[in-house]
C-alpha cells in the first residue's frame, strides 16, 4: 500500500474520507492524528464541509487535545505538494509582530497521511480558528457602524500585510474571512495562494464569483490577484458602516455574497445594487462603488491596491473626480457611450486630449479699406434708391431697386473678402475632417462589449472542459484497468480450475492405466486357452476345427454369442459375435453348443480376472504422474502469462492516460497562453477606446464651437462690425 500519487489517481469522495475517519486509529500515522476523535453529524458521522475540491473534518487530538482542521482532498491538483511547500514555507517566516493581526493560521501538508480502502493519500492538518465567517459576523454587527467601520480599516490593514509580503489569497470572500473573538480576523483557504516562489505558474481556481474581477482568467497569477476582490470587500463593509439599513436591503439571507455579485461586476447598468450604491448619499459609499465600477473591466495587473482607498479624505477627492467624469459622460462631447462602458475604462488610462489648434477668430477684427469703402457706399445707394422712390423717378421697380441690391451686393463681397471667413470654413472643414475619420466610440464599445462576452464565454466553455476532459481520460483509464482486472480474473479462475482438477485427472489416468492394465492380462490369459486344447462340453475336434477355421481359436477370439430364429428349420439358432463386433455363423454351433462355449469362456474371464494385478507399478504411475506434473506446470506458466499481460496492459492504460494528460495541458496551455494575449488585447481596445472617445468628444465640442464662430461672422454681425466695430 503506497501513497495516492500522480494525475491519473482518483481521489475519494467526501462520504468515503467520512467512512475511513471512524477509525483514526487505524487510517492515520501522524502521532497526533492517531487515534484523534472527529466531530460528528447527527448520524453519527464526521461532519464534512465539503468543496470544490477537498472535504475539511474538525479533528481533536487524543495526544494534545488541540483541535485541527483536516483538508480531504477529492480532486487531483496539478503541482500540490510543491505549492503547499512553497506556501507553508513563505508563512512560516512571516514575523508575527509585523503583521496588523494574528490573520496567519498555521498548516502543515502531510503528503501521505490517511488510509483510504488500500491505499493513502495527502491531508492539509491546520490550526482550528474559533471564529465566525465575515459573513455571520455581519448578520449580527451590522447594526455597529462603529464596529463594522473599524472592521473594514482591520480589512485593509491585512490586505496591506499581504501586499507587504507579496503574497495573494486567491480567494478573499466572506468564507475565506474569519472572525476571532477579539474582532480581529483570521485567513483560511490557502489552495489557491500566490507567493513569490510560485512566479511562473498558473493558477488552481478562479476564486469565488461574486468577488472576482469579469477579467479574471487562468493565467492570472501573482501578488494583484487580490485587488478588486479587496476593493469590493472593503465598498461592502463601508457602505454597512456608513449605512447598516444597507445590509437587510441588499444581502439576501445565507447569500454567498455581501453586498454585490458576478451580475453586478458585469452589468453594472442594469444592477440595482451598484445602483444604489452609486447614487448614496454618502460620498464615502459613492466613491467607492464608482471605483469598483471602474476596476471591474479592467486587467488584474493594473489595479490600484486597496491601500490608495484610504485616507478618507483620499476618497472625498475620488469622489469628486468621479462626479466631475459623470458629469462629463453626460456632456453631448463625450461621444455618446453606452451605459455599460461608463466608468468600465480607468479615467489615468488616457491622455488628457489636447485641443485642436487650427481655431478661427470669434469675430470680425481690423477694418480694411474695402471695408470703409462699404461702410460709405452701402448708406449713399440705399438713400438714391429711397430718393429715386420719393421723386417718382421714371423708371420700373426693378431700376429704382438697383443700388439698393447693389449695396447688398457690395456688402456681400466685402463680407466673403474677409479672412476671418475664410479661416473659418477652413477650420471647420478640418475639424469636421478628422470627426469623420475616428471610429463611433458607440459602435466600437457595443463591438468591444459583444467581442468580450463572446471571448468569455468561450473560456469558460474551456475552462469547464479542461477538468471534465481530465476525469473522462482518468475514467476510461480505470474502467481498462477494471476490464483487465476482469479478463484476467476470468483466466486465472479457468486455469485454477483446471489446475484444481488435475488431480481428478491423475486419479483418472491411473485408474484408466490399471483398468487398461487388468483387460490387458486378462486378454492375455483368455489368448492362451485354446478351444481344441480344452474344448468346452460338446465342442469336438471337429467343430473345433470349423472355429478354428472361422477366426475363434481361442477364448479371447470371441466375445459370446446372440440367439437367432432359423426360418427353414423352425428353430432357434446362435450366431458367435468376435472380438471385432462381426458375427459369424458356424456350422454346427447350435444355440445349445454357443451356449456351451460362453459358458466355457465366462469361466475363464473370471478365473483371469482373479488373478489380474491390482495396482500400477511405479515405473507405469511415472510417465502418467509426469505428464500431469508437466500440464500443472504449464498451467502454472499460462497464470503468469495472464498477470504479465495485465501488467501490460495497465501500463499501456497509464501511458495512454499520461498521454493524453499531457496533450491536453498542453493544449490548455497553449489556449490560456493565446487567451491571455486575448486579454491584453482587449486591455489595449479598452484604453484605446477611452482615447478615442475622449478625442472624439474634443472634435465634436470643436465642431460645435466652429459652427458657434461661423455664427458670429454672419451677415448682420459684419453689417455691426462695419458701423460699430465689434
Amino acid at each position: 500500500m503506497g501513497p495516492a500519487t500522480g494525475p491519473q489517481r482518483q481521489f475519494p469522495s467526501g462520504a468515503e474520507y467520512a467512512e475511513a475517519l471512524q477509525h483514526t486509529q487505524l487510517c492515520f500515522r501522524h502521532p497526533e492524528l492517531k487515534g484523534a476523535r472527529p466531530e460528528l453529524s447527527k448520524l453519527g458521522l464526521p461532519r464534512a464541509i465539503s468543496g470544490a475540491f477537498a472535504s475539511v473534518f474538525s479533528l481533536t487530538s487524543a495526544v494534545s487535545g488541540r483541535r485541527y482542521a483536516i483538508k480531504c482532498f477529492t480532486r487531483h491538483v496539478p503541482d500540490q505538494e510543491r505549492r503547499y511547500q512553497a506556501i507553508s514555507s513563505r508563512l512560516a517566516r512571516l514575523d508575527p509582530a509585523e503583521l496588523s493581526q494574528p490573520w496567519n493560521l498555521g498548516f502543515e501538508y502531510l503528503p501521505s497521511a490517511i488510509s483510504v480502502g488500500r491505499d493513502r493519500y495527502p491531508v492539509l492538518k491546520m490550526e482550528w480558528a474559533e471564529a465566525v465567517t465575515l459573513s455571520s459576523w455581519l448578520d449580527d454587527n451590522h447594526a455597529h457602524r462603529f464596529a463594522v467601520d473599524r472592521m473594514a480599516d482591520r480589512f485593509e490593514a491585512l490586505t496591506r500585510d499581504l501586499a507587504a509580503h507579496e503574497i495573494a489569497h486567491g480567494d478573499l470572500q466572506h468564507g475565506n474571512l474569519l472572525v476571532a473573538g477579539d474582532d480581529t480576523l483570521r485567513l483560511v483557504d490557502y489552495d489557491g495562494m500566490y507567493v513569490p516562489a510560485l512566479a511562473g505558474m498558473g493558477s488552481t481556481e478562479r476564486g469565488h464569483r461574486n468577488y472576482q474581477s469579469p477579467m479574471r482568467g487562468n493565467d492570472d497569477f501573482g501578488a494583484a490577484l487580490d485587488r478588486f476582490s479587496a476593493w469590493v470587500i472593503f465598498l461592502s463593509l463601508k457602505a454597512i458602516a456608513s449605512d447598516p439599513a444597507l445590509w437587510n436591503r441588499l444581502h439576501e439571507p445565507s447569500g454567498e455574497f455581501l453586498l454585490l455579485t458576478e451580475d453586478d461586476f458585469k452589468n453594472p447598468g442594469g444592477s440595482t445594487r451598484l445602483q444604489t450604491l452609486l447614487a448614496h448619499p454618502d460620498r464615502t459609499v459613492s466613491g467607492l462603488a464608482d471605483q469598483v465600477q471602474s476596476l471591474a473591466f479592467q486587467p488584474l495587473d493594473v489595479l490600484p491596491p486597496l491601500a490608495l482607498a484610504v485616507p478618507k479624505q483620499r476618497i472625498a477627492v475620488t469622489t469628486s473626480a468621479a462626479s466631475a467624469r459623470g458629469a462629463a459622460a453626460a456632456a453631448p462631447g463625450t461621444g455618446g457611450l453606452p451605459g455599460w462602458m461608463t466608468g468600465h475604462v480607468s479615467p489615468q488610462a488616457a491622455p488628457t486630449p489636447t485641443a485642436p489648434s487650427d481655431t478661427a477668430p470669434d469675430g470680425f477684427r481690423t477694418r480694411t479699406s474695402l471695408d470703409v469703402a462699404t461702410a460709405v457706399l452701402c448708406p449713399l445707394m440705399l438713400i438714391a434708391t429711397v430718393l429715386m422712390v420719393v421723386a417718382g423717378f421714371s423708371a420700373s421697380p426693378i431700376e429704382r431697386g438697383v443700388p439698393a441690391l447693389a449695396a447688398v451686393a457690395l456688402t456681400t463681397f466685402a463680407r466673403s473678402r474677409r479672412a476671418e471667413r475664410t479661416q473659418a470654413r477652413a477650420a471647420l472643414a478640418k475639424l469636421t475632417n478628422e470627426l469623420d475619420q475616428l471610429d463611433d466610440p458607440v459602435k466600437a464599445a457595443e463591438k468591444l462589449h459583444k467581442d468580450r462576452a463572446k471571448f468569455d464565454a468561450a473560456e469558460a466553455k474551456r475552462t469547464a472542459a479542461f477538468p471534465r476532459a481530465q476525469d473522462k481520460l482518468t475514467a476510461l483509464y480505470h474502467a481498462e484497468l477494471k476490464e483487465a482486472e476482469k479478463r484476467k480474473v476470468r483466466k486465472q479462475r479457468d486455469i485454477d480450475r483446471e489446475i484444481d482438477g488435475l488431480a481428478e485427472e491423475l486419479r483418472r489416468a491411473l485408474a484408466k492405466a490399471l483398468t487398461d492394465k487388468q483387460s490387458a492380462y486378462v486378454r492375455g490369459q483368455l489368448g492362451r486357452r485354446l478351444i481344441a486344447q480344452s474344448p468346452p462340453t460338446g465342442i469336438g475336434p471337429k467343430l473345433a476345427s470349423r472355429l478354428a477355421a472361422e477366426g475363434i481359436r481361442t477364448a479371447a477370439d470371441f466375445t459370446g454369442y446372440r440367439p437367432v430364429q432359423n426360418t427353414h428349420y423352425n428353430s432357434t439358432g446362435a450366431v458367435l459375435v468376435l472380438s471385432s463386433g462381426r458375427v459369424i455363423d458356424v456350422h454346427g454351433i447350435g444355440e445349445a453348443k454357443a451356449i456351451a462355449l460362453d459358458v466355457w469362456r465366462k469361466h475363464l474371464v473370471a478365473s483371469a480376472e482373479a488373478r489380474q494385478p491390482t495396482s500400477l507399478s511405479a515405473s507405469e504411475r511415472q510417465p502418467i504422474e509426469q505428464g500431469v506434473a508437466r500440464r500443472r506446470a504449464q498451467l502454472t506458466a499460462w497464470r503468469k502469462d495472464v498477470e504479465s499481460e495485465t501488467d501490460a496492459l495497465r501500463v499501456k492504460a497509464r501511458k495512454q492516460m499520461e498521454d493524453g494528460q499531457e496533450r491536453l495541458t498542453r493544449e490548455n496551455s497553449l489556449a490560456g497562453d493565446q487567451a491571455r494575449q486575448q486579454r491584453q488585447d482587449f486591455s489595449r481596445r479598452t484604453v484605446a477606446l477611452q482615447q478615442n472617445s475622449a478625442l472624439h468628444g474634443t472634435l465634436s465640442d470643436s465642431v460645435e464651437a466652429a459652427k458657434l464662430r461661423q455664427h458670429g461672422l454672419s451677415f448682420v454681425c459684419y453689417l455691426r462690425f462695419l458701423y460699430i466695430g465689434h
